[in-house]
């Protein structure tokens, strides 16, 4: 057979510098799984780590946030959220469903996990449209009709002001935690902006690590590359474009948090390109790592819900380019 068309098994090489998680020979164990074997790993540590494939996650995700809030309504109870953004694919129909059913949210409180900060530390206001308070603001809470709407004293993001303080917050506010942690995972893994970065990987082992409160940290390369491919930075690579810090809650606030739900379903504007497949992989089956930060929810009570499309098999299709 001419060599050209056999399998390469004489050409290995190290991860670049910046890859977060080098080990190549597990990354292609994982690679290799691929629709409901992703539900099930005999190495999670948490009895209640749920992981499920579906054809769609994101109602699922909306429901779950809606039901949460009509139940602390009709209960009287305070209810405390750590949201990511920018989403309004979830704001928007969470925000029209409080409304048609007339879900009280006095009691409501409202975290968004990190904000974006310049070169030297100060965090984007909410005016910044490509910031996260702003679209949790326009989307979601300025969208619940006023007489519903929670008071703006209970709707909380990161500022300069109060990012040292912003996981004390949480843990008064939620009276231990939050009561829900809704996250989706980044390039790198992260949750919310907890990248593999010196900021945390300096952690001397996982107990300090989960330990770690909100900060100001400087991004990894992959998040401000992932993030240029964003609608809010116009989906162009306009890396220039994408602030180099930002301010994020800790990995005790996830740790704290009474209940978490994650879904992996990015794709690229809905093609089938999608960064976030393999980085699922990472999440669910690699080793629980600060270089892998969303793996910590494998120690935790979370459900995990994975669309299809994420789910489905790749490899080296040399015909197809980007």
């Amino acid at each position: 057979m001419n060599k050209i068309f056999e399998p390469a098994t004489d050409f290995n090489f190290k991860p670049a510098d910046f890859v977060p998680f080098k080990d190549r020979e597990l990354c292609e164990k994982l690679r290799k799984i691929s629709g409901t074997d992703l539900e099930k790993h005999e190495s999670w540590q948490h009895p209640d780590f749920k992981v499920k494939v579906m054809m769609n996650p994101h109602p699922v995700l909306i429901a779950t946030l809606f039901s949460r809030i009509k139940e602390a309504s009709e209960k009287g109870k305070k209810f405390t959220m750590i949201l990511g953004n920018p989403e309004p694919e979830t704001y928007i129909p969470l925000s029209q469903l409080i409304n048609y059913f007339k879900v009280d949210c006095r009691n409501v409180h409202i975290f968004a996990m990190d904000e974006w900060a310049d070169d030297q530390g100060n965090i984007a206001p909410e005016t910044y449209k490509a910031g996260f308070a702003h679209s949790m603001l326009k989307y979601l809470v300025y969208n619940i009709d006023e007489k519903l709407r929670m008071p703006m004293s209970q709707v909380h993001y990161p500022t300069n002001k109060n990012i040292n303080s912003y996981s004390d917050m949480i843990t008064e506010t939620g009276e231990g935690g939050a009561d829900i942690c809704s996250s989706s995972p980044g390039w790198t893994g992260h949750m919310a902006f907890i990248d593999p970065v010196e900021e945390f990987t300096s952690a001397k082992d996982i107990d300090e690590w989960l330990n770690m409160k909100a900060r100001l940290v400087k991004l990894h390369p992959l998040t401000v590359a992932q993030n240029s491919l964003h609608g809010v930075f116009g989906q162009s690579g306009y890396v220039a474009d994408v602030p180099p810090m930002a301010a994020t809650i800790g990995p005790v606030d996830v740790k704290n948090a009474r209940e978490r739900i994650e879904v992996h379903a990015l794709l690229t504007n809905n093609t089938f390109s999608s960064w976030q497949r393999m980085t699922s992989r990472l999440v669910l089956h690699a080793p629980v790592t600060p270089l892998i930060p969303s793996s910590m929810l494998q120690l935790m009570n979370t459900q995990v819900y994975v669309s299809e499309e994420l789910a489905a098999p790749f490899e080296c299709w040399e015909k197809v380019g980007y």
